[in-house]
């Protein structure tokens, strides 16, 4: 998880959830603001303590998250 320096976990910050650098700010925030449409630039404007590069990650750390894995096994009958 090195490649992504901006997103901190400390189960003393909002339960141990991704946030960015430290804040009480989640991934989860982020992304769920994104997804109603919201533009990165009205999002900076509602939280002026984040950085562009902030936005970025959190969208780069959440695909990494998200990739899925296909494991092939048997079932011995």
């Amino acid at each position: 998880m090195d490649q992504f320096s901006r997103i901190t976990h400390n189960p003393a910050i909002m339960g141990g959830k991704a946030c960015i650098r430290g804040m009480r700010v989640t991934v989860g925030n982020v992304l769920e603001q994104l997804s109603t449409g919201r533009s990165i630039e009205a999002l900076l404007g509602d939280f002026p303590y984040l950085e562009k590069e902030d936005v970025l990650e959190a969208i780069r750390y959440a695909a990494w998250r998200m990739q899925e894995r296909e494991i092939p096994f048997s079932i011995a009958i």
